[in-house]
């Protein structure tokens, strides 16, 4: 069931050829996924994980990064910029869980849940996102470069939030507050970055079958999703499809949008 779109949307996808994509947590999960969805549709993936590559192409690329080490990610931007000359989408999807009431949450819990999750993505969106305007300063100054084939808002940075932020969700209390930072984090810098032609927005997404959630109780997982408009666990494939909203082209009117999947109110 957690597949991606298949082949014949490819047609409609022909914007992703060539781009290079950041990834974070690439070596599981959705982000492992989604990694190599973008490389068959031709996309150059450079992807991080605190261990080993779990992909490989020609296209990819990995980086044994802890996402909330300064030094580490900026590197690893550096790298990637001065290989493939700039970076054109971030998907910051490395993050980490925890269910604990708050009465027995440890502090350590708290701090870490905070530092890949929040830190982590800060550090990502900073580096990347100086990046994209030094580019699109570039792209500015160069008459050539100011044709149709060039976007409007040419770069992209999508955040990963969670459903569990507007259920409010019991046992979840550190999870969602760091989710609940991400989203005002996507709200602010989509205003403070726009005048640099990039577009911030998150997705929210409803349970999907990987690591993050296998110790979850069923019964709490099925409470969230019976309280979904489409009550059902997501896909990856649904993952996919909004992230294709939000980089398409012509989604370039569109930035500091929260997509809640499975239809929550928040």
């Amino acid at each position: 069931m957690n597949q991606v779109p298949s082949s014949h949307q490819e047609s409609s996808l022909h914007f992703i050829k060539d781009k290079v994509f950041i990834v974070t947590g690439t070596r599981k999960g959705i982000g492992k996924a989604l990694s190599e969805y973008y490389l068959s549709r031709g996309g150059i993936v450079c992807g991080c994980a605190r261990k080993h590559a779990s992909i490989t192409h020609n296209n990819y690329r990995h980086f044994c990064v802890d996402v909330h080490n300064e030094k580490a990610v900026t590197a690893m931007v550096r790298s990637v910029k001065k290989e493939f000359g700039q970076i054109d989408i971030l998907l910051n999807n490395a993050g980490i869980a925890s269910m604990n009431h708050i009465l027995t949450t440890p502090y350590k819990t708290m701090q870490d849940i905070f530092a890949t999750n929040v830190f982590g993505s800060f550090l990502f969106l900073r580096e990347v996102a100086k990046s994209m305007s030094q580019s699109y300063k570039k792209i500015s100054r160069d008459s050539t470069m100011r044709n149709a084939e060039v976007w409007q808002m040419p770069f992209r940075i999508v955040n990963f939030a969670t459903i569990a932020t507007a259920l409010r969700l019991e046992g979840e209390a550190a999870y969602s507050a760091s989710k609940a930072a991400i989203i005002n984090l996507t709200q602010i810098c989509a205003k403070e970055l726009s005048s640099f032609g990039i577009t911030v927005n998150a997705i929210a997404p409803t349970p999907v079958s990987t690591d993050l959630i296998k110790n979850v109780p069923i019964e709490k997982l099925n409470a969230l999703v019976a309280s979904q408009a489409i009550k059902r666990f997501g896909q990856i494939a649904d993952i996919a499809n909004s992230i294709d909203f939000f980089i398409h082209p012509r989604s370039d009117f569109i930035t500091g949008q929260i997509l809640y999947l499975g239809g929550v109110n928040a």
